[in-house]
């Protein structure tokens, strides 16, 4: 039987509470199941994510794998949509699925993240060509982003409202245009949804393969606001921040052949909606203290610089 880390078990029982350990008590067998019918065997210790557990496996063929379940959430739906979208462009192959227990049997890639990439100007580019490779035409099922326009407006505007902040009126306004002039009409590729370093791996196929998509429909360019965000911790080192912020964007946005100031605005709602989320949620880094102080306050800095421009 496949042991379930304790660091995922906790985790996922602080998140989720009772349905979390209800879950995790079934995962094992689940896994055993899922093993047989696939006709693999476990190969290597087995590892976690934010969500799911991932049993490196072996398959009959020989082929190296990766059995990967996750917690039944409305935001792991479409993942493996987007797989089967890319067909293994820029992204792991999916050799098989099971949507009722959230599962998937991928292609196997490298321990090694972007995030370890030195030179923030090389994994940018990495990102970048990724992204653009990943913009494939959405099939029917994707959710569409456009579709969250009214919801991210709302939630903008309260926020604004109920939340004690430092973010100019200025600043939320730029968000909300961006909502409205970008949001509510968006190109029909399929996007990422949470591109950032961690989720890009090494590999054998190709240097680099992205993983755990959200799997949703809409502007290429919005994936920059999760790739800036990411980059949070290498910013704060920078002597320069709005020079250092402007070098992203471009070397992201040519990379990536997006326009420079589309990808700017959608990365500017990225931050304004980080700034609010902060205040109302905590990070996953920081639930509260002097460390989301400073994460949330680079968030209000790091608005205001990308609505200058």
């Amino acid at each position: 039987m496949v042991g379930i880390p304790e660091a995922f078990v906790r985790t996922t029982v602080e998140r989720e509470g009772d349905g979390g350990a209800a879950w995790l008590a079934e995962l094992p067998g689940i896994v055993e199941e899922l093993l047989g019918r696939w006709d693999c065997v476990p190969d290597g210790a087995v590892t976690h994510g934010g969500v799911g557990l991932i049993v490196p496996v072996r398959r009959r063929t020989g082929e190296e794998a990766v059995l990967k379940v996750s917690f039944p959430h409305p935001g792991n739906v479409h993942e493996p949509d987007a797989f089967a979208a890319w067909g293994g462009r820029g992204a792991v192959l999916l050799y098989e699925r099971d949507d009722e227990r959230y599962a998937m049997l991928l292609e196997r890639a490298l321990p090694t993240t972007l995030a370890e990439v030195v030179d923030g100007d090389e994994l940018l580019t990495v990102a970048g060509r990724l992204s653009r490779r990943l913009a494939v035409p959405a099939p029917p099922g994707l959710p569409r982003l456009s579709g969250q326009a009214d919801v991210w407006e709302h939630q903008l505007r309260t926020d604004a409202s109920e939340l004690t902040h430092s973010l100019t009126p200025y600043v939320v306004d730029a968000a909300l245009a961006t909502v409205a002039e970008l949001g509510r009409a968006q190109p029909d590729t399929v996007v990422h949804g949470d591109l950032h370093a961690r989720n890009v791996l090494s590999a054998d196929r190709e240097p680099w393969l992205a993983v755990d998509p959200k799997g949703l429909a809409g502007d290429p360019a919005y994936d920059a606001g999760t790739l800036l965000k990411s980059r949070a911790f290498a910013l704060l080192a920078a002597d320069d921040l709005a020079a250092a912020v402007r070098r992203t964007l471009d070397v992201y946005a040519e990379a990536a052949g997006l326009d420079r100031e589309r990808t700017r605005r959608w990365a500017q709602f990225h931050a304004v909606q980080a700034s609010f989320w902060g205040r109302r949620h905590g990070f996953r880094l920081a639930r509260g203290g002097p460390q989301l102080d400073l994460i949330t306050q680079f968030a209000d800095h790091l608005a205001g610089l990308l609505t200058l421009g």
